[in-house]
């Protein structure tokens, strides 16, 4: 189990802002970047509170962690007037994220993000549920001194049986955080390979070793629709990971599903999650490059009912969304090349940094120079547990396409 410090005592800075980032701030936006701070009272470190005074009326306004090491140098957690940071703090925001999903809970779903940093006032942290334990992962090392408390929170609010912390790829071992990535940081938890359930299909993830917290849970709504619309169906999921897409399929009454990644772990995964629910559909497996697959699939002849490309990030900074749009691109030429006449095409991005309208023109464009015919059926973002409270926290899009 990781060993969680006292917390680390915080400094308080006092802070005034530029014109336009404290009209950023009033609105609502969580980010103040370097550039927008007028006047701090001295240096500090990650996690020192922030008190943000208005640049002419001095009047208290908000106030943020501090964050030395990001251009996003404040990450506020609360607007308006004085308020004390401690337990009861938390919990208040804790119980309003609680709230937002409540829902989910009566749809036989059982794992479900409960925190979506900056989304719920929680910057740079995910909280993600599985069953009776939970996954927080940190972005930053601005929780450093809030952590033990933030733990003790969960625990009294959720009961889990295991809280086990992740830690993001910019926050390396040897940080202020007094554990590593996948060490448990409350109760007990014998087995990293944790059942749960979404829409009453079956699925286990490894919360310890698992991309991201183990599971992909913002396309939830999306597999179901495909679940849905999959019976007596031949279905292509690309990028299927662990299967969740090939996994509802299959539930759904699939004929035949194809399940398509370049990792052989996230492909025994899926052939995993296939054996813990009862269908009457084959699963065929397929490892390698996504890109290449496709193309020797379109020069075998190859169609399916039903296709879905759901790839990764391709954009993870703003340099490279002319390219991830030419990748999407391709993709969306392939996914059609391998739709039948009549059939679907789901295509979905969770590039933030590439807009939902710029990804659907691509999309689309691609389509026409193959000069296919197309019908958009529906256009999905994010599941309930993912609500967006600014512009920057959107990323995920969808759209089904009838062919």
């Amino acid at each position: 189990m990781g060993n969680l410090s006292e917390g680390t005592p915080t400094k308080r800075l006092a802070v005034k802002l530029k014109p336009a980032a404290q009209t950023q701030l009033i609105k609502g936006h969580p980010w103040i970047f370097d550039q927008g701070i007028a006047k701090i009272s001295e240096a500090g470190k990650a996690g020192d509170l922030c008190v943000i005074f208005d640049n002419r009326t001095n009047k208290l306004i908000g106030i943020g962690l501090f964050d030395p090491d990001s251009v996003i140098r404040i990450k506020i957690i609360h607007r308006g007037g004085p308020i004390q940071i401690n337990p009861d703090f938390f919990q208040e925001k804790l119980l309003r994220a609680m709230a937002v999903r409540r829902p989910l809970t009566e749809l036989d779903v059982t794992a479900y993000r409960v925190i979506f940093g900056e989304n719920d006032g929680f910057p740079a942290i995910i909280l993600d549920r599985y069953n009776d334990v939970l996954v927080v992962k940190i972005y930053s090392e601005i929780w450093v001194p809030y952590l033990e408390m933030l733990i003790q929170v969960l625990a009294e609010q959720l009961s889990p049986r295991a809280i086990v912390g992740r830690l993001g790829r910019k926050v390396a071992e040897g940080n202020g955080f007094n554990f590593k990535d996948g060490d448990l940081l409350y109760g007990e938890l014998e087995n990293p390979e944790v059942l749960f359930r979404e829409h009453g299909v079956k699925f286990q993830a490894n919360l310890i070793k698992g991309h991201k917290t183990g599971f992909f849970l913002d396309h939830r709504q999306n597999r179901k629709r495909v679940g849905d619309l999959s019976r007596d169906k031949r279905v292509l999921d690309v990028f299927s990971y662990a299967g969740g897409f090939s996994i509802h399929a299959l539930h759904g009454g699939a004929a035949e599903v194809h399940s398509l990644d370049v990792s052989a772990q996230a492909l025994q995964l899926a052939q995993d999650n296939a054996g813990l629910n009862d269908h009457k559909g084959t699963h065929f497996i397929h490892q390698g490059d996504a890109f290449q697959l496709l193309s020797d699939m379109v020069q075998k002849g190859e169609q399916f009912d039903l296709v879905v490309i759901d790839p990764p990030s391709f954009a993870g900074q703003a340099s490279q969304v002319k390219l991830a749009l030419k990748q999407y691109g391709r993709l969306a030429r392939l996914g059609e090349q391998l739709t039948k006449d009549g059939g679907m095409l789901v295509l979905a991005s969770c590039s933030s940094r590439v807009t939902a309208q710029s990804f659907f023109d691509r999309c689309e464009h691609s389509f026409r120079e193959m000069d296919r015919k197309f019908k958009v059926l529906e256009t999905t973002y994010h599941d309930q547990d993912h609500p967006i409270g600014f512009p920057e926290g959107a990323y995920l899009k969808c759209r089904y396409y009838r062919l």
